[in-house]
């Protein structure tokens, strides 16, 4: 008789009651940051404080975008945003490819333009490492 194995379980362990730590650790914080606005802050301002702090707690929990988790989708979403970025077409494929450099310099660009008919990108104050994946990428 044959069991299909299931395979790809993304599950983490429940530690705290019915909540796994990190859902733990983010309704925990913002409850103690209400409790201290509480004491701290006229009841008003409280509560136009706290119901979007909890809200938030929540929502970092529990939400999901595209099976991915609220905190890493925006820790994602800033990287990408922040990270310089080149994009370079491809004459071999026809269509543009994607590299990721910290610092060029427009003076290794020009020396490298003349010396290949293609682009080299050369990084100024990089790794041998960098140097030999920018090579083996733009040739």
């Amino acid at each position: 008789m044959e069991f299909t194995v299931p395979q790809f379980i993304e599950k983490e362990a429940k530690i705290v009651g019915p909540f796994t730590f990190k859902q733990f650790i983010f309704i925990g914080i913002a409850s103690g940051l209400s409790i201290f606005m509480y004491f701290v802050f006229p009841f008003f301002l409280f509560i136009i404080l706290a119901i979007p702090l909890i809200g938030a707690a929540f929502a970092l929990a529990f939400m999901k975008v595209s099976r991915t988790s609220l905190p890493t989708f925006v820790a994602n979403f800033f990287t990408f945003f922040f990270k310089p970025k080149i994009y370079l077409w491809d004459k071999k494929t026809g269509s543009p490819k994607f590299l990721k450099k910290e610092k060029i310099m427009a003076q290794d660009l020009t020396k490298e333009k003349n010396k290949e008919e293609g682009i080299k990108l050369k990084v100024s104050r990089g790794s041998r490492l960098d140097e030999l994946f920018t090579k083996l990428e733009t040739k």
